[in-house]
């Protein structure tokens, strides 16, 4: 991955200058794509899949760590448990940054850096996609709903999760009939809250020079893992497959924006009536490296 970002910002990506974005078009094409994910996860999930269907998928992802000897969301939740301030701290977290960093990411690469906004853009949006892939073919019931006698809980006496957001409380709760009625609660694998994170970090690193701004940015992945743990939303193991479909939409963002970006040029070389497009010493479109 590391090695195509080097070849992205040096040879694939056009300067910023030369990107043109229409603001517009970008807030609707974002709204648009999330208004169908939406649509699509909550769609294909808990409503039309059993509870028993998520909970054995679940057992198999505990099987797994359990072989690996690397169960552990049991104990990183109870060493917690009782320190409502702390959990609801988390709660909120877990609702809220993945929205709000995110999105800040975004508006910041948009304004100042748009040749590499296009290219995260694209990888954020095949990342999402591959998701929802992850979403309807493995639909795993979290650890909060394992003990859960709720319509859509595992009903099992062998585990022991609190459901944080339901005994401690944040922005929002599950267990409201309006959140489970549009929600897919078995969109568990991957974890795009560590898809995302791990996202920021990958669209940020190379045009942020603060410190303290990247140390913050270096750490939020390992805190966001820690936060989906301890509310009990995810496995570990989800946090993996976050890694993966981030990996894999970057491969494919790289080379749809490369493809693009040769259609593009060839445009505007031969312009909107056949002939040159860009005047003699227009180095617009020459490659130069991002700056790191």
């Amino acid at each position: 991955m590391l090695r195509d970002q080097r070849t992205t910002d040096n040879t694939l990506v056009r300067t910023d200058d030369a990107v043109r974005l229409r603001w517009y078009y970008e807030v609707l094409a974002v709204v648009t794509f999330y208004a169908v994910y939406s649509f699509v996860r909550n769609s294909f999930g808990s409503s039309s899949v059993a509870p028993s269907v998520a909970f054995d998928n679940a057992l198999r992802v505990i099987d797994v760590e359990r072989a690996l000897g690397l169960f552990v969301e049991p104990r990183v939740q109870q060493a917690f448990l009782g320190w409502d301030w702390f959990l609801r701290a988390w709660n909120i977290f877990y609702g809220s940054f993945h929205f709000v960093v995110t999105a800040g990411v975004m508006v910041f690469l948009y304004r100042r850096h748009p040749a590499r906004y296009r290219l995260m853009r694209t990888t954020l949006g095949f990342t999402t996609g591959l998701a929802l892939v992850g979403f309807s073919l493995f639909p795993l019931m979290p650890p909060r709903l394992l003990s859960d006698f709720g319509t859509y809980g595992g009903r099992s006496t062998e585990f022991h999760f609190v459901d944080t957001l339901a005994q401690v409380g944040g922005l929002w709760s599950f267990n409201s009939d309006a959140m489970q009625s549009v929600s897919n609660q078995y969109a568990a694998m991957p974890s795009l809250h560590i898809g995302w994170s791990l996202w920021c970090v990958l669209a940020i690193w190379p045009v942020v020079h603060n410190r303290w701004l990247r140390r913050a940015f270096a750490v939020y992945p390992a805190v966001t893992l820690f936060a989906i743990v301890v509310t009990a939303n995810h496995y570990w193991l989800d946090a993996a497959g976050g890694v993966l479909v981030l990996v894999v939409g970057w491969q494919l963002a790289v080379r749809f924006e490369a493809v693009a970006d040769r259609i593009r040029a060839s445009r505007h070389e031969h312009g909107p009536g056949g002939g040159p497009g860009q005047a003699p010493g227009d180095d617009r479109y020459e490659s130069r490296p991002c700056a790191v």
